[in-house]
């Protein structure tokens, strides 16, 4: 990073990979990092494929008491003072999860309800909320949603993405787990970047003026929306080749070690 670059006016972070490793507590350096970005007058936006109910304990935790947070990769944008949602972002599943039916039999799917419950057809290895409500297939879609998320029990995210090879699925944007069988949808044309930008015309920041941070599949376009865009350092290689600078590892404090380079 140039030396002349800097301090950013608006940084986006990842949350999972990047400030806390799964629900673990977050790093007390990290913590410290954050709070004097933002009392260096740095505009923190934390943008995460969390729903919102996982989401406001870790800005509890960094001290983000205002501005705004990107959640659902981007498909759920919501005031953090007023817990107001300015910006839900919403398809139509139904013709979605009729063909997943098809192409991957035995899978569960679940729903985001922001800022409550998920609704699922069937018990999932990992819960984001602390109680699920179990309903049929047809329930799960009736209403427009925000963010469906797919488990294929029995399988790996090799063997999903195989199945779905070139699949399209109408009207959404996928994303798929390079590991275990996860498979994520928003609204087409939906990633934290676009929602990003969005926010940063808003803001009137500069373009050259924004930072992001990320270690995710689920992060390209925000690090390639960044002035600056940095990955992890546990990243895989795709993503740290869609950055600018790779910064120490989750375990390292990474994103504290990237911050401290402009707030003390």
């Amino acid at each position: 990073m140039s030396s002349l670059w800097g301090p950013p006016r608006l940084i986006a972070l990842d949350i999972d990979g990047t400030i806390m490793n799964g629900f673990a507590s977050v790093s007390p350096r990290v913590v410290a990092a954050v709070r004097k970005a933002l009392a260096g007058g740095a505009q923190v936006v934390l943008a995460t494929g969390r729903p919102v109910i996982t989401t406001r304990p870790v800005l509890t935790a960094l001290g983000i008491t205002a501005g705004n947070v990107l959640c659902s990769n981007g498909a759920v944008r919501m005031d953090v003072a007023s817990g107001a949602f300015l910006a839900l972002h919403r398809f139509d599943a139904r013709p979605v999860v009729d063909r997943l039916r098809r192409l991957l039999p035995g899978a569960v799917y679940a729903i985001e309800q922001p800022g409550a419950e998920n609704l699922v057809t069937g018990q999932l290895p990992l819960s984001e909320t602390a109680i699920d409500r179990v309903v049929d297939h047809r329930t799960l879609v009736a209403e427009p949603i925000t963010r469906l998320t797919v488990y294929w029990a029995g399988h790996t995210g090799a063997e999903l993405a195989a199945r779905m090879g070139a699949v399209g699925l109408p009207g959404v944007t996928c994303m798929i787990a390079p590991v275990d069988p996860w498979l994520v949808a928003v609204s087409a044309g939906i990633s934290k970047g676009a929602a990003l930008e969005a926010l940063r015309l808003e803001l009137d920041i500069p373009a050259d003026a924004t930072l992001a941070v990320g270690d995710g599949d689920n992060d390209l376009e925000m690090l390639r929306w960044a002035g600056y865009g940095v990955a992890m350092g546990q990243a895989p290689d795709f993503v740290k080749a869609a950055a600018r600078e790779v910064t120490g590892s989750i375990e390292d404090d990474g994103l504290a070690a990237l911050l401290e380079r402009w707030y003390q």
